[in-house]
């Protein structure tokens, strides 16, 4: 039986017992690892996780307690499509021109722009993801009139500018930039405060800290921050954001979500001391959050390869018998990860034993009438088959397929 998305954030924040790997003896840890990394396919519900993650931590105070974004953030940083709602575009529709992405007022935005000043630092990281030639501009400041309608000069960071710059002092004029680079430049503003909090909170005596803000932060929830970026950039990212958890020496926790197999095999690849997951959604509308064992894990852009490897094979019409011994091992490496007990169990109800025996034929082939290289079309076409049964039928093939 599934359970609530207010029980999978409640398994998330419960201390966990494991081996110590010392001294072998098992030992009940205080608190919770330091990094959970979650799997799910789109649409599983990742924001919705992260949401009642937030209300659980910093749950709601009374209308007369305060600030509500500033009690959140005492407790837990996130990242998610929420974040994204921070930041609108001022469209002058009438002109078709002087388009400006506007900064919702909000004490996130405020210390790190304002108080930490981390522009250059921004536009550095949004320009590594997008192009050295796309150049934000926030507004920096702007005068009003103070006591004795004297104009005083005030910090604004409420909106940004984007041009293409030339290389000639000539740019492009303000133009809107595509849904993809928003994000990513929403990601690098984000990443910037990460970076502080991490270096701030590293202080170990609270009194020599710049600040204290953040002395009572806990944890740090990130969700999908790869929106459409090429493998490049996005293994860029994944190895940037392992590098600042890693640096974190404080007892903060990290909890990251993503339906991103590339990104999540870096980040397992690159942290250690992590704990795995899948998110799974059933039709009932309940949840379940699957721990996954570490060769799972490392299975995942071997499954890419060896997908890609297949795919080619077929385009090309050069199916040879030794892929189906890479068929095999894809189906198998599905099954590890999706947690059948069998391979064969992912094959079709109506042909599984026969097309089982195919597989086991033809990719444990020893007699030498066998091990012919060249298959006959029927088998030929029984690769493509089997292939289109993967991608068809089970949710992380069809979430490939549509990132794709």
């Amino acid at each position: 039986m599934g359970k609530k998305l207010t029980e999978i954030a409640q398994q998330l924040s419960a201390p966990r017992t494991v081996k110590n790997k010392k001294t072998t003896e098992v030992e009940v840890v205080t608190q919770v690892p330091k990094v959970q990394l979650i799997y799910a396919f789109n649409g599983t519900g990742k924001t919705r996780l992260s949401r009642e993650f937030k209300k659980l931590i910093a749950p709601k105070a009374h209308d007369n307690e305060g600030d509500q974004s500033e009690l959140s953030r005492n407790k837990i940083l996130y990242y998610n499509a929420l974040t994204e709602d921070l930041f609108y575009w001022d469209n002058d529709l009438e002109l078709d021109a002087e388009h400006k992405l506007k900064i919702q007022p909000n004490s996130f935005t405020d210390w790190v722009l304002k108080d930490q000043g981390q522009d250059r630092n921004i536009i550095t990281s949004f320009q590594r993801y997008a192009s050295d030639k796309l150049t934000p501009r926030f507004n920096e400041e702007y005068k009003v009139k103070g006591e004795d309608d004297k104009e005083i000069t005030v910090k604004a960071f409420s909106e940004v500018t984007f041009s293409l710059e030339r290389g000639d002092n000539v740019h492009s004029g303000n133009i809107k930039i595509s849904k993809a680079e928003e994000n990513n430049f929403i990601w690098s503003i984000f990443y910037a405060l990460l970076d502080q909090v991490v270096t701030i909170l590293n202080v170990a005596d609270p009194g020599e800290r710049e600040t204290n803000q953040f002395d009572q932060l806990e944890y740090v929830f990130i969700d999908d921050p790869v929106s459409s970026l090429d493998e490049t950039h996005l293994i860029e990212l994944a190895v940037n954001l392992a590098s600042l958890i890693k640096l974190s020496q404080s007892s903060l926790k990290f909890i990251v979500t993503t339906h991103s197999t590339l990104f999540y095999n870096v980040l397992f690849n690159e942290l250690n001391g992590k704990t795995c997951y899948m998110l799974e959604r059933f039709e009932d509308g309940s949840f379940a959050l699957t721990e996954k064992p570490g060769d799972s894990n490392k299975s995942f852009s071997y499954h890419l390869h060896l997908k890609q490897t297949i795919d080619q094979a077929i385009a090309e019409n050069r199916v040879e018998r030794y892929h189906f011994t890479l068929l095999r091992n894809l189906y198998e490496k599905t099954a590890n990860f999706l947690g059948y007990q069998k391979w064969s169990e992912l094959l079709p109800d109506n042909k599984q034993a026969y097309l089982n025996r195919i597989i086991q034929f033809t990719s444990h082939s020893t007699l030498s009438n066998e091990a012919v290289a060249e298959p006959t079309a029927q088998e030929k076409q029984t690769v493509k088959f089997l292939l289109d049964n993967l991608i068809n039928n089970y949710g992380y093939w069809k979430q490939e397929e549509q990132n794709g």
